[in-house]
């Protein structure tokens, strides 16, 4: 069994409106961690000079500093995406995810499908072996998922896309504002984008 949490992202305070100092856009975080508990306990954190995982040690009861300065690599051979939704994807992200299995898209490796179904989890795994993490659908909340995540991955020398653009620079207009997430090896990530029409807007919407 695994556990993830995610840490909102912290804000400087612009003033005695709260809602003007959460409302900021993602590049003007100044901290983002997440911790994960399986076999291990880790947490994974950044204050503005990379990002580092510290792991859980029972038998003194403190975190160590087990990955610093952790590299997203530039690009991968998996990404994680709910595959039993295909049917539904718009036609530039079905081309994509076809090319990279077969080995046709600009690496030339064949891609593989890791998917745990855990946000945190799957964006861990992304983060030290390269590839990328995503959602087409607009179910991610770009205040604290897809803004932390994404500050973290780019401290990490990865890149965060809702499929068009860097999502540390959309503008945040409401709280639950939601948006399709992508995030990942930068040179993954520019060839997701260069499909076009990958982000799965106006569709079928999911119980969850």
């Amino acid at each position: 069994m695994t556990a993830c949490f995610l840490t909102p992202q912290v804000y400087a305070r612009k003033g005695a409106d709260a809602a003007q100092d959460v409302l900021q856009p993602g590049e003007n975080q100044v901290a983002a961690a997440y911790s994960l508990y399986s076999s291990a306990t880790m947490m994974v954190i950044s204050v503005g000079s990379g990002t580092h995982g510290f792991t859980l040690v029972p038998a003194i009861g403190e975190f160590i500093l087990t990955h610093p300065n952790i590299s997203v690599p530039s690009r991968g051979q998996m990404y994680s995406l709910n595959d039993a939704r295909q049917h539904d994807w718009p036609a530039g992200l079905r081309n994509y995810i076809t090319k990279i299995q077969r080995g046709e898209g600009q690496s030339g490796k064949q891609y593989s499908a890791r998917y745990i179904c855990s946000l945190v989890a799957d964006f861990h795994r992304t983060l030290l072996y390269g590839g990328w993490a995503g959602n087409p659908r607009s179910h991610l909340r770009l205040v604290y998922e897809a803004n932390p995540l994404s500050y973290l991955c780019e401290q990490a020398g990865g890149r965060g896309s809702d499929g068009v653009s860097r999502i540390l620079s959309i503008p945040v207009t409401k709280l639950h504002q939601r948006l399709p997430f992508f995030a990942g090896s930068p040179e993954d990530i520019s060839e997701l984008e260069s499909h076009g029409d990958v982000q799965q807007v106006g569709t079928k919407k999911y119980d969850v």
